[in-house]
């Protein structure tokens, strides 16, 4: 019996590498009539455009397409590329109050070997929720238990396949860094004030003696003396090389100044503020170092209480007009991979007080395709760039707004999910229907 199974297993990996190495096969599909909204080069009122291979392969007022072609009309409709949520947990956790449906953070305080990626569930119901409303790209990102400060690897991910490898686009898009908080409400008991600034210390502490450490072994490294790798420092090495970057997680205007001296200190050529509600106060020096910003939500209180009401609406156009490079995301934790979905909403309560709506859409769109570095790929409709992109029947930033379809490199995806089942079943409830 060996000898046969030893065949038949041969002759399931051969054809499984096949698989592997064919090209990807699909029929053109052209879309007609829509307008297309490029984000690259404006819009193009009732154009074409081809998607073959899963790519786009050509778009304007006319293309040539093949005879044999799929034509969908979408007369009155307009055409977007889909939106990236650079700053999310999507598909690391499902329901916050069930702890075995977390798998966002490791251990300890430093783990830049970890990796977001594989910890993905595809199968999870809030990535077709997320989907349904043209988020169709999420950059994952780990998150730091309680004393944790350097969290891992963040990993680009489509919102269609089977495994996490099916679903990854790129990783790591970056390491992320959680600066410890400093700004404490004055409100606090003292003692719970002293004890969370002795953990603040403590973090620093152990972010300090880290960066040691991967500095020696990176001098270790290119003097040929690592008998043994150490992981962590390995997936150091890129970001203290420049070849990729790290991701800083900052909200207060003290924590962001201690996080840009120590980017100066340790001459870290390639870094990204995240969160960053208090970095229009820096905005100066920012744009002066050409730190880009992935902005948190519009929708949230200002940091302190005697602030404006708007001062969260306005920092996406007080950063823009200092020249930072700006994109918009949600808040990035567990509460907020459920409304993953209400990425466009809040560029649209940046783009209501300022940004201006193509400054917003560019900003979930083609601008967090630029700081992940798949701009070549991901973030407008250009001719041979994934096609990634939905439909809508009206304006994508206005709430009313419906997408109709949607493609993942040049797949249509399903954009049913549970609750738009719960809608089918309630409604034929009330239609006096039998019970589905």
């Amino acid at each position: 019996m060996k000898t046969p199974l030893s065949l038949l297993f041969a002759a399931l990996s051969a054809a499984g590498a096949a698989r592997a190495e064919a090209p990807v096969a699909g029929g053109a599909v052209l879309l007609t009539g829509a307008d297309l909204v490029t984000v690259s080069h404006g819009t193009i009122k009732g154009g074409e455009l081809l998607i073959r291979d899963g790519k786009i392969a050509a778009l304007g007022a006319k293309v040539d397409a093949p005879a044999d072609a799929q034509r969908i009309d979408l007369a009155g409709k307009r055409v977007y590329p889909g939106y990236i949520a650079a700053n999310s947990v999507l598909g690391l956790t499902e329901i916050e109050a069930v702890r075995a449906s977390n798998d966002m953070a490791e251990v300890g305080p430093i783990n830049p070997n970890a990796r977001a990626q594989v910890a993905i569930n595809p199968d999870s119901e809030l990535l077709p929720v997320a989907r349904a409303n043209g988020v169709l790209t999420v950059n994952v990102v780990p998150q730091p238990d309680n004393g944790g400060v350097i969290t891992g690897q963040s990993a680009l991910l489509k919102l269609d396949g089977w495994t996490y490898e099916d679903m990854t686009l790129a990783t790591p898009s970056g390491v992320h860094l959680y600066w410890p908080e400093a700004r404490l409400p004055s409100w606090l008991p003292e003692d719970y004030r002293k004890r969370a600034r002795e953990a603040a210390e403590k973090k620093l502490q152990a972010l300090d003696q880290a960066m040691r450490d991967a500095r020696a072994y990176q001098a270790a490294r290119r003097a040929g003396t690592v008998k043994t790798e150490d992981l962590r420092w390995e997936a150091m090495l890129p970001v203290l090389d420049g070849k990729e970057a790290l991701f800083v997680h900052a909200d207060g205007a003290a924590d962001i100044r201690d996080a840009l001296a120590f980017v100066e200190r340790e001459k870290l050529a390639r870094v990204v503020l995240v969160g960053g509600q208090d970095a229009w106060r820096l905005a100066d020096e920012l744009a002066a170092r050409r730190i880009p910003v992935i902005l948190g939500t519009s929708q949230r209180l200002p940091l302190r209480r005697w602030e404006a009401y708007d001062t969260a609406y306005t920092d996406a156009v007080r950063l823009a007009q200092a020249g930072v490079t700006v994109a918009i995301a949600n808040r990035g934790e567990s509460q907020a991979s459920s409304n993953e979905r209400n990425l466009p909403y809040q560029a649209a309560g940046y783009a209501a007080y300022g940004l201006g709506e193509d400054a917003a859409l560019r900003a979930i769109t083609l601008t967090p395709a630029e700081i992940l570095g798949v701009a070549d790929r991901l973030g407008s409709l250009d001719v041979g760039k994934d096609a990634t992109l939905f439909v809508a029947d009206g304006d994508a930033l206005d709430a009313r707004t419906r997408v109709e379809r949607a493609w993942i490199q040049g797949h249509e995806v399903d954009l049913s999910n549970h609750q738009t089942r719960l809608y089918e079943k309630y409604k034929s409830k009330y239609e006096g229907k039998p019970r589905p």
